[in-house]
């Protein structure tokens, strides 16, 4: 199961990730170097993402979208008729497979343009071979690419797609309220009918409501994560969540006067979790819950990053249009001055927070946000 990939990684080199091609489109060639039946990556460097050192001059046989042989050079004999590309001093590396990706935008105030077209390709041509839409906007937009990807239409990762946010009354102008048992029962079994393959609960869920919604997608044999404050981490355990969003910078059980089913503010819980201390009775057993219930958490520290003073600029602007590189420059710019956020101490504590958390001996898994490019 998605939620179960620790790091956010699995090696693309497995046989059993393809079951058979599909049919491409006219509209995905533009994308392939070759859709020749056989191909091979001749010279190339390989890095597995097990830890292992890279592997100098390996050759890479692909039958039918499917790797058949890895090895040296010498060793692997390329079949007749194989279309051969010769990669020498470039790197193959497992395909990833990101958790908490979004085919949306925020445009305004409580409002998200819808940009699935382009935004699946970039993920793609970021090495990312499988993502879960952690988070939906749209309705039909992710599940109508997940279909179109699948039958070759459209170039873009496998999607595990998520259907519309399980949130309870808010103010969002693409999100529904659901806030009885029956609402959330309801809204699980038409998404999941509608072809959506997990499921997201928000910050103002009530326990009511996302208890109903973890069961009826249990039912199915389908996966819940969320992003909450009205529910605790330890209330959402108890329920059954299967993973946890933003890892532990979302949580709110630390906020003393915190009321049942009411988000004290993201910002309130952010502050008491910066006042966490990881070695501590409350955070232990916080973290034994989580691990005694299989509560996967997804890390998004690289968003959280670009909030944090200090922080240099990441590689890779110059692929950027002009105006989205000077954007991000310009608020790069704006934070490194910020002598008063609280991420200059947030964001090397939720680090210590997520490494205290995989030390205990449970999962942590990768998660961008939004393309990087």
């Amino acid at each position: 199961m998605l939620l179960r990939i620790c790091l956010g990684l699995v090696v693309a080199l497995s046989s059993t990730l393809i079951a058979q091609r599909p049919q491409l489109a006219d509209a995905v060639t533009p994308y392939l170097r070759t859709n020749e039946p056989v191909a091979a990556l001749t010279n190339v460097r390989v890095i597995d993402g097990t830890g292992a050192p890279a592997r100098e001059g390996q050759t890479i046989v692909i039958t039918e979208g499917v790797i058949t042989a890895v090895g040296d050079r010498s060793r692997v004999v390329v079949p007749a008729g194989t279309w051969v590309i010769d990669l020498t001093g470039r790197s193959v590396i497992p395909g990833m497979v990101m958790l908490h990706e979004h085919l949306y935008y925020p445009t305004g105030p409580g409002v998200y343009g819808q940009l699935g077209e382009s935004f699946s390709r970039l993920y793609l041509a970021g090495g990312v071979t499988t993502m879960r839409t952690g988070g939906n906007m749209n309705g039909y937009m992710d599940l109508n690419l997940k279909r179109a990807i699948e039958s070759g239409q459209k170039a873009g990762p496998a999607i595990d797609a998520t259907a519309p946010y399980v949130n309870g009354s808010n103010t969002f102008q693409q999100m529904t309220s659901v806030t009885t048992a029956d609402q959330a029962r309801q809204h699980v079994a038409y998404w999941a009918g509608q072809g959506a393959t997990s499921f997201k609960a928000y910050m103002q869920i009530s326990r009511v409501a996302l208890g109903a919604a973890i069961e009826e997608a249990h039912q199915r044999s389908m996966k819940v994560t969320g992003h909450l404050c009205s529910v605790t981490y330890s209330e959402a355990a108890d329920l059954g969540i299967d993973n946890l969003e933003h890892s532990f910078l979302a949580a709110t059980d630390f906020v003393s006067d915190k009321q049942p089913d009411t988000c004290p503010g993201q910002g309130r819980g952010q502050q008491t979790v910066n006042a966490v201390d990881e070695n501590g009775a409350p955070f232990k057993a916080l973290v034994a819950k989580l691990i005694a219930k299989g509560v996967a958490l997804t890390s998004t520290l690289t968003v959280f990053e670009t909030f944090t003073p200090g922080r240099p600029l990441p590689p890779g602007l110059e692929v950027l249009t002009p105006q989205l590189k000077q954007q991000f420059e310009q608020t790069h710019a704006r934070t490194a001055k910020n002598k008063e956020s609280i991420y200059r101490t947030l964001l090397p504590k939720a680090m210590s927070l997520e490494s205290a958390f995989v030390r205990a001996g449970d999962e942590r898994c990768a998660g961008a946000h939004k393309p990087a490019v």
